[in-house]
């Protein structure tokens, strides 16, 4: 679907201004997984724009596309978009819990996509864009659902969220031109017209601690 876009906003964004211009994009740090990190995995639509949601918080270090959820042990882009593979857009987040709780990360996952909407997010439209929160520990699962309850109880949306909550088992990473891709694309016209208001307006609804 993002195919799709970019060319349908192209001839526009041509003639306007990116969205992007005066937006500092988040970078990841690159590297092994320290002793004082721990590791978080969620899906929830693009995986370009989920990158920079989870790269925005202090606390973590760096948030990697890829792909999770499905059966196929071989996965890719193109695969990945023919909806065959079970498999997800997919952000691997690596963070550091002594600056940034689980909790507080689950908390930016639903508040950076609609939770309601069933194998989609907005335009980009197939399971390998549906929304789920990977557990790695009954302790995670239990705040997962407790988030999934309390946005229930406050009748935020009008639809049932439908965000499967499943065990972690295995995270693919996604190739390596995907990896920092609105950083890189700037004013590529799906992310100028999608993935940065996105996130502008993420960052103005979450309560969260920002990196300057």
């Amino acid at each position: 679907m993002k195919l799709f876009l970019i060319a349908l906003f192209g001839v526009e964004s041509l003639l306007a201004c990116s969205q992007s211009g005066n937006v500092k994009i988040p970078l990841g740090i690159k590297g092994n997984v320290t002793k004082n990190e721990a590791v978080a995995t969620f899906a929830e639509g693009c995986f370009w724009h989920s990158e920079i949601v989870f790269q925005s918080l202090v606390g973590v270090r760096d948030a990697v596309s890829g792909y999770a959820g499905g059966s196929d042990p071989n996965p890719n882009y193109e695969k990945v978009c023919t909806g065959t593979t079970g498999h997800a857009e997919t952000v691997q987040v690596y963070y550091d819990p002594a600056k940034i709780s689980y909790k507080t990360l689950v908390e930016a996952f639903f508040a950076s996509m609609d939770p309601t909407e069933l194998n989609r997010q907005g335009n980009d439209v197939g399971t390998q864009y549906r929304s789920i929160a990977f557990y790695r520990t009954p302790d995670e699962r239990a705040m997962i659902e407790s988030e999934i309850r309390n946005l229930t109880n406050s009748r935020k949306y009008s639809g049932k969220i439908v965000t499967e909550v499943v065990p972690f088992t295995k995270f693919y990473a996604a190739e390596d031109y995907h990896q920092e891709y609105i950083y890189h694309h700037p004013d590529n016209p799906y992310v100028s017209n999608v993935s940065i208001p996105d996130f502008l307006a993420f960052k103005k609804e979450f309560k969260g601690n920002f990196k300057e």
